[in-house]
């Protein structure tokens, strides 16, 4: 089938993003993808075909109908997940899955099993798609834009399917939260938009967390341990009284749906200076907004008894809750509600316990609701894909674009 042949040969591509990377796109590699795409792009027939230099590309498909259809937009990131090995894929596909036991690597007793992913469950019967298991797969978010390209190559076979200019976009750096940053929504020139960029088959979100990242530093002071007593600030000491402080139940291990929660993601200390890194995250923006201030709450009460300028907080926002940007153009929901269905599957709209780039293009003043692109287990050698998932996912992006044009 050319959607899985098309998949996977994007995810032989190894395109990680880095934390550490100076430049946009964070890493090279990236383009390597990008410039394969944009002559893909080129080959299948797309028009206004555009690369930039920071690794952003765009494409269109003309309107095939006199009408009048609102300019819409598929959108996809490029970049996959640092925080697995992303060199050397090597996919297998597992046909018929019977609900046992997966076996990705026999010689280092690699295992995927329905009793730690019982998801694997709801896809018995299934050609799944699985990694080796020594790397992630990349179905986050080859899939989806393998789906998207397949999606505009249907569409041109099926000229009898009506519908207006279509826009792609493809973007690197999402998993490092900078995948919008560069994204030129004017360029782009859509009324709203779609990301495949969504897990499991039948998911459509238009509300995620609002996100900020939280900076605490602590200092303190050194002296020659046998000589300490009354002198000595452990900063690391400090920092742990304040870790103990974050309320035990408002953590991601211990939270689910709209609750949201403090995540430490990083220390480093001495005891001179430590310092500590924290995501905050939160559906409700009052709550979000209080969040921050606890933290600002927490360094006076450690100031007040270590002294001033012990503790110091540095908070930056990251993202905010898409769903007031969406709220207003409800009807955009209605459709991909609507094509979902018309393509097999039962829609289920729910939250994003996260971030997407429809989040900040939302703010960035184009709506850009979420939809399934069908993987699972992102970001580790569990990943996995149901290739009936992709051409569910396929088929949306093409009823979308049918109904669109049909309800003007």
């Amino acid at each position: 089938m050319e959607l899985v042949e098309r998949f996977l040969k994007y995810v032989g591509f190894d395109t990680q993003s880095s934390e550490e990377g100076e430049g946009c796109p964070s890493t090279d590699k990236q383009m390597v993808f990008a410039r394969y795409l944009e002559q893909e792009l080129k080959d299948i027939g797309m028009q206004d075909v555009s690369l930039d230099e920071h690794g952003y590309l765009y494409a269109t498909l003309p309107a095939n109908t006199d009408k009048p259809v609102p300019a819409i937009g598929f959108i996809a990131h490029m970049d996959t997940s640092p925080d697995c090995p992303g060199k050397d894929v090597r996919p297998r596909i597992v046909e018929r899955y019977d609900g046992g036991d997966i076996v990705l690597s026999a010689e280092d007793g690699i295992v995927t099993s329905p009793k730690q992913f019982p998801e694997l469950l709801d896809h018995v019967g299934e050609d799944l798609i699985v990694t080796d298991g020594h790397t992630l797969l990349g179905a986050d978010d080859k899939a989806g834009i393998a789906e998207i390209v397949q999606a505009m190559v249907y569409l041109q076979a099926h000229p009898e399917i009506k519908h207006g200019k279509i826009r792609v976009g493809f973007n690197p750096d999402e998993e490092i939260g900078m995948g919008a940053h560069l994204f030129d929504v004017e360029k782009f020139g859509c009324e709203w938009a779609y990301t495949m960029d969504g897990g499991e088959v039948g998911e459509l979100e238009f509300e995620n967390f609002n996100a900020a990242a939280v900076r605490v530093t602590v200092r303190g002071l050194n002296v020659h341990p046998g000589y300490a007593k009354g002198k000595m600030l452990n900063s690391m000491r400090v920092a742990a009284e304040l870790i103990r402080y974050i309320p035990a139940d408002q953590l991601p291990e211990t939270t689910e749906g709209y609750e949201g929660f403090f995540h430490l993601t990083g220390m480093k200390g001495t005891v001179e200076e430590t310092v500590l890194t924290y995501i905050v995250r939160d559906h409700d923006r009052g709550k979000f907004e209080a969040r921050k201030v606890f933290f600002g709450m927490l360094a006076d009460r450690l100031n007040e008894e270590y002294g001033e300028d012990t503790v110091t907080v540095e908070v930056s926002d990251q993202y905010y809750n898409m769903r007031e940007k969406v709220e207003p153009m409800m009807h955009i929901i209605d459709i991909a509600k609507e094509a979902i269905e018309a393509s097999g599957v039962k829609c289920r709209v729910q939250a994003i316990r996260g971030g997407t780039d429809g989040a900040q293009l939302s703010f960035k003043g184009l709506p850009c609701p979420n939809i399934f692109a069908g993987g699972l287990n992102f970001h580790g050698r569990n990943e996995f894909v149901p290739v009936q998932s992709m051409e569910k996912a396929m088929m949306t992006v093409v009823r979308i674009a049918e109904l669109t044009a049909l309800k003007g």
